[in-house]
């Protein structure tokens, strides 16, 4: 949505633009600045940054087979204090994903029964 109004704010103007589209004129502006500098980013981005550094650091070094579970408990280990919910969102965020070992599980399946 930021997008189309960056391409046609020249023509139409934020203003109007955004009385047609489901966005504060303010809500804008404040996206537009928090692209221009990122200081004016929320807490929350700032650390999800550095952790996602974290997390893929403990992830290549354990040769990308340590899941959620494993990567939390390393940071922990090294003093870095998160949630298992947030290394769990920033993975998956990442695409990082965790070796499954095991047998595969064999569905029994209806049609073949006699």
């Amino acid at each position: 949505m930021t997008a189309f109004i960056d391409n046609h704010r020249d023509v139409y103007g934020v203003e109007p633009i955004c009385r047609v589209l489901p966005i504060a004129p303010s809500t804008y502006h404040e996206h537009a600045a928090r692209k221009r500098d990122s200081s004016r980013r929320p807490a929350r981005e700032h650390r999800d940054g550095k952790l996602c550094e974290d997390i893929r650091r403990v992830f290549e070094t354990n040769f990308g087979v340590y899941g959620v579970r494993k990567v939390w408990r390393q940071m922990k280990r090294e003093g870095i204090d998160v949630a298992r919910c947030t290394v769990a969102r920033l993975m998956r965020s990442m695409g990082l994903k965790g070796v499954v070992r095991g047998k595969p599980v064999k569905r029994d399946c209806q049609e073949f029964r006699v």
